[in-house]
């Protein structure tokens, strides 16, 4: 699923899946990223429970995080 092109099948919101969460509940979650904006402005995520996805087109984006795996900033401390 992750990489994939997904589609809410209630709201019609699409994006990329850049994120998968799943709960001992079994209410398992995808976060959908949608394309930018006309003007390039980035539009905001939201997550989706897995039943109400359907696929979008069959690309599957995918990244070679190798080099740099992770993110390049500590956690935040409370």
């Amino acid at each position: 699923m992750l990489g994939t092109t997904q589609r809410d099948k209630i709201t019609g919101f699409q994006g990329v899946v850049v994120g998968h969460c799943q709960y001992i509940s079994g209410c398992n979650q995808a976060l959908l990223v949608p394309k930018v904006g006309e003007n390039g402005a980035y539009k905001e995520s939201h997550w989706f429970d897995v039943q109400r996805l359907e696929r979008v087109g069959n690309e599957v984006i995918t990244l070679d995080n190798g080099w740099t795996p992770g993110f390049d900033k500590p956690a935040p401390i409370r």
